[in-house]
């Protein structure tokens, strides 16, 4: 336990804010899911062991007793099945505490202890093992790739050294949005953009990061930097996945130790950047009501906030924004890894109720996110709740009203 976490515990003034922002507490108003209950390990162990006057406190035993193994099973479904890591609750604490940040921190504990979710053990072992959380190996991007490039008459660039722009993907985009590969192959072309997929380290995902492993979050972002490195690519474009950003963005050159090679950007940036430049041209404009679905990860903790906006505006007739929208969204439900762990769906699809009422209260007849893993998990959650709501995907959004290319067939 680092000097960082102990005066941040040592900080907090159980005032109780964060609770109000929390979903989990908001849907089942359960106090063991309020962030600070969920801190409880954490702040045990520091009362016994780094607190003031702690040692003399439990020379006279006057101090907490230790947490048992019993009692880190109980808080395993609270830290990992009731906790997105979205960090609203950072946002709502007046002490200026990262509440998800310590959330983190306790789950590297429980993670090492052997009290993660067991699919959480599972994941990490196939994306060490195969380079994929969900085991999705060169072969299967290669047949998507080759789909995409009958479906669109272009060439996607693999391996391509010296490129400026190095596209890495999630596996869910690959197995679940394929069409993305096409989209970006589409407006790359028209922007003229010098890009190429790798066929090894092309996963974004970083199941360390959520399962709380510092090594195993490290390796995976290795892999991805080795690669870049490798091809020589001016920049990496991290997907359309909320925390494959902020593994790679912000925590990758602290994980290894060095600054890297090239510089991150994520997709929405980039595009933002390329309509800007007068590279990226559009015709036309969805006529239903749309509404943004913000990814905790690239919207609150990642600040792109304002290029997804510009982007919907440019290619939206009539885009709503929901009660709270921006910093202030609700999560999906399923960031953090919640989405992985099969015994956590029956309380994620009962914490989508506060998304149902944002979404409900905007008319939106389409809900479009820039986070394939959002996106998953909110078309699991519309139909659990009867719900007809079709989810875009961004990227494939703006490719569909691109400027049309004599060279490029209409999809």
């Amino acid at each position: 336990m680092g000097r960082d976490v102990s005066a941040q515990l040592d900080a907090c003034v159980r005032c109780g804010q964060c609770a109000d922002a929390c979903h989990f507490y908001l849907v089942t108003r359960d106090p063991r899911y309020t962030p600070v209950y969920k801190l409880r390990p954490l702040l045990r162990a520091f009362q016994r062991e780094r607190a003031p006057f702690s040692t003399i406190k439990r020379w006279l035993g006057l101090a907490p007793s230790e947490v048992t193994a019993a009692e880190l099973m109980e808080w395993s479904e609270l830290m990992y099945d009731g906790c997105n890591m979205c960090g609203r609750c950072t946002l709502a604490c007046p002490m200026g505490l990262d509440i998800a940040g310590l959330v983190r921190r306790a789950r590297e504990g429980m993670s090492a202890g052997g009290f993660a979710p067991a699919d959480h053990y599972k994941a990490a072992g196939r994306a060490l093992d195969s380079g994929s959380p969900i085991g999705v190996a060169w072969p299967a991007l290669r047949r998507h790739i080759e789909i995409q490039e009958t479906e669109t008459g272009l060439k996607i660039p693999v391996d391509v050294e010296g490129a400026d722009y190095l596209v890495i993907l999630s596996s869910i985009e690959i197995i679940a949005f394929p069409e993305t590969i096409g989209a970006l192959a589409r407006i790359f072309k028209q922007a003229k953009v010098s890009w190429t997929i790798p066929s090894v380290g092309f996963e974004a995902t970083n199941i360390g990061v959520q399962i709380g492993s510092r090594d195993i979050a490290a390796t995976l972002v290795a892999r991805v930097v080795d690669v870049a490195e490798r091809l020589k690519v001016k920049y990496v474009i991290s997907p359309e996945c909320g925390h494959a950003y902020s593994a790679l963005r912000w925590e990758g050159p602290n994980l290894l130790g060095r600054p890297f090679a090239f510089k991150v950007i994520q997709i929405a940036e980039l595009l933002d950047q390329l309509v800007r430049e007068g590279r990226l041209r559009t015709r036309g404009k969805d006529t239903r009501h749309l509404t943004f679905h913000d990814p905790c990860q690239l919207v609150r903790r990642g600040g792109i906030t304002e290029a997804p906006r510009r982007l919907l505006d440019g290619v939206s007739e009539h885009n709503v924004e929901m009660p709270s929208a921006g910093d202030a969204n609700f999560c999906c439900g399923g960031g953090g890894g919640v989405s992985a762990i099969h015994r956590a769906e029956k309380l994620r699809f009962a914490v989508f109720e506060l998304k149902k009422q944002q979404v409900a209260a905007t008319g939106a007849e389409a809900l479009v996110t820039a986070c394939a893993n959002c996106r998953n998990v909110l078309e699991e959650a519309i139909e659990a709740h009867n719900m007809t709501l079709p989810v875009l995907g961004l990227t494939e959004l703006v490719a569909q009203y691109l400027e049309p290319d004599p060279d490029v067939p209409s999809p």
